[in-house]
């Protein structure tokens, strides 16, 4: 595909056309950075989930699930600290009058400055053939060198100025860079502002009696509240963790890329309490096990990254991010963070009632320090369907479009199609074999179009397999089987299928590359 701009449209375009994603409430024009999982998107999203649960949950027994409620007592996002302090820092352009988040706009500017580094990544390597070495050329050529001296000062300052509430000088940073606005090129700025993110809402029949609330901006508040209910009624033994998914909502102040920035959105998190003390080993045990996890869907080792935080927020003690390369760029995908004690400190004070952990073996209560790892299934969601996308030149000079999700995640796993869609007793078997096949997987049918075009249509949607049912599947019982990625095609046994699917999609084969 063309370049990076070029390349998420596509994935935009493509996420419709094949029943990913849709906008929300479109036939009124749509909902701004609002959006639907359409039928196949669904399925993904859900596949994704699950893969996400099985690997945290299921897999582990010292990890167990809850499903909280959005709506909380206000009182918990007092003592959250979101009240006071979930902000974003708000700029807007006096000629556009466009908003944007000044740290985004800088973030941005930093985000150019690492194209140049990969243009200079890519020359050299073109220079230099099979004897290039990345890492060496990283950490000794000049000009590489002082690109990322630039970003790093930018992105500490920004994170200073930001953790010391100095909004004038994320301002005059702005001003300092010469960033311009992206849509009408002004430089013509507001000072910047803090906004907070949590949407309003009211509880009650009468507006005299009714209860101020907010819609969850995050997950995690619903595990701590918990806590103790957790852990007592599962007599659960520290270290221990509480794992959810989950809708949250942000008003987003530039929601934007696609479903990358929602204001409605699902997170997967998990909350790991552990003894005071420990965190330092549990942070190293959770940052290298969800790499691991990420991995094993086979994505590429290049396109993740960690990125340690410059800014820690109000209530950890450390912070990284494994940033994934979407097609605008490295973008937070998952936090680990090491949450401290603060989160059940803060409840145990704002509600009054102790919120500790008895621990036998030192005969002393304490109040457990939280691991987290919090991932956007959403964001999770692009990053798969955009590394997935792809435009392959074939022997013919022909070009064909494929979706190469990892097969576990596909939404369908194979698509059952008669050669010969008027033949009744090719049908007939074909529907025999979807109703074996649909107890253990998602298939589908298609009997519409040449057997080339139906190939190329479930290749774009994702499809690890396609199963082609003709006269000699008749006479001895046999079908071709194709495999997406390679094109290669089998004849094998209808009582095969399963087996041959199930090595390919099946979720312990995956997770055992961990």
């Amino acid at each position: 595909m063309a370049n990076n701009d070029d390349k998420f449209k596509k994935v935009i375009s493509h996420a419709k056309e094949y029943g990913y994603v849709f906008q929300s409430s479109e036939v009124y024009d749509g909902l701004s950075a609002v959006y639907d999982y359409a039928q196949n998107g669904v399925e993904l999203k859900k596949n994704i989930r699950d893969y996400w649960w099985k690997a945290m949950v299921q897999m582990n027994d010292n990890i167990v699930g809850i499903d909280a409620a959005i709506f909380m007592h206000p009182t918990t996002w007092k003592a959250s600290g979101h009240v006071d302090a979930f902000n974003d820092p708000l700029i807007d352009n006096k000629d556009s009058k466009k908003r944007y988040r000044a740290d985004v706009l800088i973030e941005d500017y930093c985000a150019k400055i690492e194209n140049k580094i990969e243009k200079e990544v890519k020359k050299a390597a073109k220079r230099f053939g099979d004897a290039f070495n990345k890492e060496e050329f990283l950490s000794t050529n000049g000009r590489v060198l002082g690109y990322q001296e630039k970003i790093n000062t930018i992105l500490s300052r920004m994170g200073k100025s930001l953790e010391n509430e100095d909004l004038a000088d994320v301002k005059a940073l702005i001003e300092e860079l010469e960033i311009a606005d992206p849509l009408s090129g002004s430089k013509n700025w507001t000072d910047v502002k803090q906004f907070n993110l949590m949407f309003g809402t009211k509880l009650g029949a009468s507006a005299d009696s009714a209860m101020d609330l907010y819609l969850r901006p995050e997950t995690a508040q619903g595990i701590f509240v918990n806590f103790l209910n957790v852990q007592k009624t599962g007599r659960m033994k520290i270290p221990f963790g509480i794992a959810q998914t989950g809708k949250a909502f942000r008003n987003e102040i530039v929601a934007r890329q696609f479903i990358f920035r929602m204001r409605e959105f699902e997170q997967m998190e998990m909350q790991f309490f552990i003894k005071p003390g420990t965190q330092a080993e549990w942070f190293k045990h959770w940052k290298e096990h969800r790499m691991k996890w990420h991995l094993s869907l086979g994505m590429g080792e290049d396109n993740y990254r960690f990125h340690d935080h410059e800014k820690l927020a109000h209530y950890a003690d450390a912070a990284t991010d494994i940033e994934f390369k979407f097609p605008f760029g490295f973008k937070e995908l998952e936090g680990i963070h090491s949450r401290t004690d603060f989160d059940l400190k803060q409840h145990e004070a704002y509600s009054g009632k102790k919120l500790q952990y008895f621990d036998h073996e030192d005969n002393a209560s304490y109040t457990p320090y939280v691991l987290e790892t919090s991932i956007g299934l959403d964001r999770m969601f692009l990053a798969v369907f955009s590394n997935a996308l792809q435009e392959e030149e074939l022997e013919n000079n022909t070009t064909r479009t494929v979706l190469k999700l990892p097969a576990v995640l596909a939404p369908v796993k194979a698509a059952i199609l008669p050669l010969v869609r008027k033949d009744e007793a090719l049908v007939k078997l074909s529907k025999g074999i979807i109703d074996d096949l649909k107890w253990d997987f998602s298939v589908a049918y298609d009997e519409k179009d040449a057997v080339g075009r139906r190939y190329r249509r479930q290749d774009a949607n994702g499809t690890p397999f396609c199963i082609t049912v003709d006269g000699e599947s008749l006479e001895n019982n046999t079908v071709t089987i194709r495999h997406r990625d390679t094109m290669e095609q089998q004849r094998v046994k209808i009582e095969d299928l399963k087996s041959i699917i199930k090595k390919e999609v099946d979720v312990k084969e995956w997770l055992m590359r961990m």
